[in-house]
């Protein structure tokens, strides 16, 4: 990110745990987000940490194409995040 570059996004959920060993963040979905989507996982401070595709989302260890508001779904992550951290479509 470039300097005085502003970070857009909607909100999509927060992450409630991380599971390290497998790569699987538990995220509480604020607004519906889909297979294939571009996310951008952010700090608590709202810093930009990385981006990636929504490659696989599950809901108790069924595969889902798409997540709703108030559900919460397993997220495969590409890097290390920290509960609290942010999820937001890109």
């Amino acid at each position: 990110m470039k300097g005085g570059e502003k970070m857009a996004g909607t909100r999509v959920g927060k992450i409630t745990h991380y599971y390290d060993k497998i790569g699987v963040a538990v995220v509480s979905v604020e607004s519906p987000i889909s297979l294939g989507d571009q996310i951008e996982i952010r700090d608590k401070n709202e810093v930009q940490k990385f981006t990636q595709t929504v490659s696989s989302m599950q809901i108790e260890h069924k595969s889902i194409n798409e997540a709703q508001k108030g559900q919460e779904i397993g997220l495969k992550i590409d890097q290390e995040v920290k509960e609290g951290d942010l999820v937001y479509k890109v």
